[in-house]
């Protein structure tokens, strides 16, 4: 599965950078609505452009916004390219285009602003072994200007107490509200101290020349856990800030019997939060790596803050596509065998006196069948059982949105068509 790139086009490779410093993008927006919606688009450029490079995209009605170069995303097909050329990703926000429309941005790059654009911006939160601290905390932090938006929590697995373990067999992310005053997720400890942040992993895995290994990486209680080996990238702009890791899958011997490459992009967008989570999965051994688990504790998952077991449970629901459920009335696989496959599942859910909505965006080419769960303490998500060959690694794409308040079905509904039916975009 690829990253699903809308349409990939590329500069004429006999333009040269001096030459050619716009590029003008034709956007469709095919039968969805776009408002507010990240796109991107393949662009081959001579090799002293960069991801550094400036970029302003001037719309039909002439107003200006920022736009931004990235390398190739984890999912995306890049294009192939001579010595002398950069190949990566042009990203813009689409302010607003009706369903059917169609309109044309001009993307002027390496043009001076005449104003800096409030940007993402990755930094170093780790903090050293203190007197009162079990260990040390290793993490990174996206912040939008001063705002902060994600934290990479990354720490080296340390066993030299039950409590340090517990806190370092994993890594994860951990996402603030969308005013940056708080974080809306749960770290280590609490209520089902295996649950944290935004997370992915199986909890019944078999592998190895018979198939005996076990191992689960969810709650990593017999010596297995997930080792943050080193961060691959990290690119941050005015349009996304966007973070690329190599995690080691690790059994009860210490062994690696997968490698996971996890990317994390969260972009510019008004009213809340959207974060997108892609992943490949890789088995370095020829016996196949089998990946099973149940609803609770397998895939990619969402964990709400402490607070929310601890205070306002009863004040949780869930929205999904049949309509909005009740407080303390909750869908589970395989207790409901139709909770499965679900296009989108959304949380809504309070801390302190604010109500936040969190939507789960799945894709339809994410293997299936997705068995879905969720809680009254505000975890929820998917699983899907999977074989791992080394020829066949697992690829997956899911979406986040997070903001304040309470959400329609409709609503929802679109953040989802507008995920799985990206506007048609190509480089006129």
């Amino acid at each position: 599965m690829l990253r699903y790139l809308l349409v990939a086009c590329c500069l004429s490779p006999c333009c040269s950078w001096a030459a050619e410093k716009s590029i003008k993008v034709a956007i469709g927006a095919g039968e969805v609505a776009r408002e507010n919606s990240p796109v991107a688009v393949l662009v081959t450029l001579p090799k002293d452009a960069s991801e550094a490079a400036e970029v302003i995209v001037t719309g039909p009605d002439g107003k200006q916004q920022p736009g931004q170069l990235t390398r190739p995303g984890l999912l995306v097909q890049p294009l192939a390219a001579a010595d002398d050329q950069f190949v990566g990703e042009l990203h813009f926000i689409v302010p607003k285009l009706a369903a059917g429309e169609s309109a044309t941005f001009t993307a002027s790059i390496g043009k001076t602003r005449e104003e800096t654009p409030a940007s993402f911006k990755w930094v170093d939160t780790s903090k050293a072994k203190g007197d009162k601290d079990e260990y040390a905390e290793q993490s990174r932090e996206l912040r939008f200007g001063t705002r902060p938006v994600l934290r990479y929590m990354y720490s080296q697995l340390d066993e030299s107490t039950k409590e340090a373990r517990s806190a370092t067999f994993k890594p994860y992310h951990h996402m603030y509200d969308p005013a940056g005053q708080r974080l809306v997720t749960k770290g280590p400890g609490g209520l089902f101290p295996h649950h944290r942040g935004i997370f992915y992993g199986w909890n019944k895995i078999t592998y190895g020349p018979d198939g005996k290994q076990q191992a689960d990486v969810w709650h990593c209680n017999n010596g297995e856990y997930q080792e943050h080996a080193e961060v691959l990238s990290e690119e941050a702009g005015p349009v996304l800030g966007r973070q690329r890791v190599k995690i080691n899958w690790r059994g009860r011997d210490k062994q690696v019997f997968a490698v996971e490459t996890r990317e994390l992009t969260a972009y510019n967008t008004a009213g809340g939060i959207l974060v997108e989570f892609a992943s490949v999965l890789t088995n370095p051994a020829d016996d196949p790596v089998k990946l099973a688990g149940d609803p609770q504790h397998a895939g990619f998952q969402f964990r709400a803050s402490q607070e929310v077991p601890d205070k306002t449970k009863d004040q949780t629901y869930y929205l999904r596509p049949d309509g909005k459920g009740e407080p303390g009335k909750f869908r589970n696989w395989p207790d409901d065998k139709g909770h499965v496959n679900l296009p989108w599942h959304a949380l809504s859910f309070v801390l302190g006196d604010q109500r936040y909505t969190c939507c789960y965006l799945d894709r339809p080419e994410n293997p299936k069948e997705s068995r879905f769960s969720e809680r009254d303490y505000g975890r929820f998500g998917s699983y899907f059982e999977y074989e791992l060959r080394k020829d066949k690694p697992l690829r997956v794409n899911y979406r986040l949105w997070l903001q304040a308040g309470e959400m329609t079905g409709e609503q929802v509904q679109h953040l989802d068509d507008d995920f799985v039916q990206g506007a048609a975009a190509r480089v006129k």
